[in-house]
């Protein structure tokens, strides 16, 4: 028999081994639970480390609302609360809630697929959670056989939504498309040296260190960055960078050596 192997993340302990123990009655499901998002993503990589990778994640969308106290380290058992040796991914994995923990775990285990159960209908947390990279999202209160049809939904590609939600959602992910789609409008706009310029802002460099990577000087680095905002409609360097990431810019790629390196060079061509 194929077990599906499924990782219950809530803060709430008395909720995760509740639904931890009621998910490993099936017989062709083996559950572990974990209490934050650090913790699910440290239990994610020693699973893929000892080749027994979780299929699905069922994440809490209120992950870190609350303050549990920090439970004793044991080993993860079908009803226990998962705890394994810092790691790369989860270095990188202190999440602050549910949405923010799928994106890790898209980032770091794509294979995995996550569901999100949440205690409200919410269009647009439930839209978030779909563009981080969710398959689902479904009511805490629900009935086990419908999250077990969830979970097995997902595992062939489904996208699982309660039908309330589903004009909500709809509207939300159509206002974001339209969101970027302006903003990529907008940064076309700009000339190959300003584009160029706007993707060092995205990767946070200042004036003098975008005149030290692009060889030229800080007056004209300033022109530059003057034209960005206003092509871009924007007053604000921070405005720039969150149309910038909307429409999908990807930041500059640093090498080693190249930021706080100042090269004034006045009569370089721009």
């Amino acid at each position: 028999m194929v077990r599906i192997r499924v990782l219950v993340v809530d803060d709430h302990r008395i909720f995760a081994e509740s639904l931890a123990a009621a998910l490993a009655a099936e017989p062709d499901v083996e559950v572990s639970a974990a209490g934050s998002g650090p913790a699910a993503l440290r239990c994610l990589d020693r699973a893929a480390a000892e080749g027994r990778r979780f299929d699905v994640l069922l994440v809490d969308a209120d992950l870190g609302a609350s303050a549990p106290a920090v439970p004793a380290q044991r080993e993860p058992g079908p009803a226990q609360p998962a705890a394994a040796p810092a790691s790369h991914s989860a270095q990188a994995g202190g999440t602050g809630d549910g949405i923010a923990l799928v994106a890790g775990v898209r980032s770091a285990h794509p294979a995995v697929r996550t569901v999100v159960l949440a205690e409200r209908d919410e269009p647009r947390r439930a839209a978030l959670a779909l563009q981080a990279g969710a398959s689902g999202w479904v009511a805490k209160d629900c009935s086990l056989s419908r999250l077990l049809a969830v979970i097995r939904g997902v595992l062939r590609e489904e996208t699982h939504l309660p039908p309330a939600l589903l004009t909500g959602v709809l509207r939300e992910l159509t206002a974001a498309r339209k969101h970027r789609t302006d903003s990529e409008r907008l940064v076309e706009s700009l000339t190959p040296r300003e584009h160029e310029v706007l993707r060092c802002m995205v990767a946070g460099l200042g004036r003098k260190d975008v005149a030290a990577r692009l060889f030229l000087s800080p007056h004209t680095v300033r022109t530059h960055m003057q034209n960005v905002l206003g092509k871009l409609g924007v007053h604000s360097t921070l405005a720039a960078v969150a149309l910038a990431r909307r429409a999908g810019v990807r930041p500059a790629d640093l090498g080693p050596g190249l930021a706080g390196n100042v090269v004034e060079r006045s009569g370089q061509p721009a």
